[in-house]
């Protein structure tokens, strides 16, 4: 048996444009906010309830990266799939702090855009760097 698994998969809207920032060495992280949302009819009111969350997203893959500059936008709706970290950190009065995140390592990772309003980009070309033969016009047998 595996030891553990750290998985996270999303699906969501983008509360605000994706942004980028430079690490020491020079790579470029794309960071972003990915609301989920979920509703259910209280069973005694009969009322509608919603809740949503809100997770951080870090992106460090470069070629992910690239495509979140270029396609994604606050309101697009995302698949993302990496890890949970936590990291710490101090804030300008010197309290340590904790967050955490969802990371798209530089090697692994998936985002697809799941955007309909998004057709001008081939499905299969967002994965995890590694553009995936699709096509589209292919009869489907059933």
């Amino acid at each position: 048996m595996a030891g553990s698994v750290n998985k996270v998969i999303l699906i969501g809207n983008l509360g605000r444009d994706p942004e980028e920032r430079t690490s020491q060495d020079g790579i470029k992280i794309i960071s972003f906010s990915l609301a989920t949302s979920e509703s259910w009819r209280d069973k005694i009111t009969g009322e509608r309830k919603d809740k949503t969350e809100w997770h951080r997203v870090v992106v460090f893959n470069a070629n992910l990266a690239e495509l979140c500059e270029k396609y994604l936008h606050k309101g697009s709706k995302v698949y993302v799939e990496g890890q949970l970290q936590t990291r710490r950190w101090q804030d300008q009065s010197g309290v340590e702090k904790y967050t955490t995140e969802v990371v798209l390592p530089r090697f692994r990772g998936e985002l697809s855009l799941l955007d309909p309003k998004s057709s001008d980009i081939q499905p299969g070309n967002l994965g995890d760097g590694r553009a995936e033969a699709m096509d589209v016009n292919d009869d489907i047998p059933f």
